[in-house]
């Protein structure tokens, strides 16, 4: 059995903390990690692929979970281990403030009130892996579920540590990002999310407030940064996609489902008060947002 990530309460009332003067730590051999930011102890799961040795350089793939989530969830319910383990990379998966990242504008809850440096934590916990484990720099990649997925966005637009490409689901911007650095995005949402509207606006389910930008609107400052000059479209029953081809061979992607709410395509359903309480939706199986996501990753190395 792994080691649970010990917590305590979540606080809603703290000191708004910014420095980050700690160093980061090792990585030992177990799943549950720490490193201080900030003044803070931050935690995050480590998942090493079956295969101990990584004798050769491996990507690595963070995921970040959604709001009232945590690293523990995402990784039980999105199935990057089992994955992992196939294909041979390493999953970290991070713990945000009160089950919460500060993505910036609105969103979202604890991290965004005591504003959380999460960007550095990121970037730290990016740098840390890489020095610990033999990591391929120019496989790192990041992805996230709704708050989670806006925190992806962030990170790519203020690009601390370069990553590869991000692949938000079920999230998109509630601030603009004008001038994002160039960087493969491959998007996924469904039409009928009333948590985080597709065509933006304020969510009518769960507990989100305040206005999100059209994906549309937060995927064309992407599009501009990659400079990209032809797309593709393809249809399979609820999936639409359109594939914009760019420069360096660099590609940004929306999938669209028909129908499909606000969960994490293909992942385990929530259940239990929480999930109530957030109108949780159930899953869509119209798609394997985890193996799709995984081939974008694949194929889409940082250009030399």
């Amino acid at each position: 059995m792994r080691a649970k990530i010990v917590r305590g309460c979540i606080r809603f009332v703290a000191p708004v903390l910014l420095a980050n003067a700690a160093a980061a730590q090792p990585l030992p051999d177990s799943p549950s990690q720490h490193l201080w930011q900030a003044a803070r102890e931050r935690a995050w799961r480590l998942h090493r692929p079956a295969d101990p040795s990584l004798r050769a350089p491996v990507p690595q793939v963070l995921v970040l979970h959604g709001g009232f989530g945590s690293a523990s969830q995402a990784e039980s319910a999105y199935g990057w281990d089992a994955l992992a383990d196939r294909e041979g990379f390493l999953v970290v998966y991070p713990d945000g403030i009160g089950r919460s990242w500060n993505a910036g504008g609105m969103c979202c809850g604890p991290a965004l009130r005591e504003a959380v440096a999460d960007t550095g934590f990121l970037a730290r916990l990016i740098e840390a892996a890489a020095q610990a484990q033999h990591i391929d720099r120019r496989r790192i990649y990041l992805t996230g579920m709704s708050n989670g997925a806006e925190m992806a966005y962030r990170y790519a637009c203020e690009d601390p540590v370069p990553v590869a490409a991000i692949c938000p689901v079920a999230g998109t911007f509630s601030q603009a990002c004008p001038n994002p650095k160039p960087v493969s995005v491959f998007a996924i949402h469904g039409l009928a999310d009333a948590h985080v509207p597709f065509a933006g606006g304020p969510g009518t389910k769960g507990v989100t407030q305040g206005n999100w930008l059209p994906v549309e609107q937060t995927l064309q400052a992407f599009r501009n940064a990659d400079r990209c000059t032809r797309a593709q479209d393809r249809s399979q029953g609820a999936v639409r996609t359109r594939t914009e081809v760019c420069a360096r061979g660099r590609e940004v992607v929306l999938t669209t489902i028909a129908a499909a709410g606000h969960p994490w395509p293909g992942s385990a359903a929530r259940t239990g008060p929480l999930a109530r309480w957030l109108a949780a939706d159930p899953a869509s199986t119209a798609l394997d947002a985890t193996a799709v996501l995984w081939d974008f990753f694949r194929r889409h190395p940082a250009p030399p």
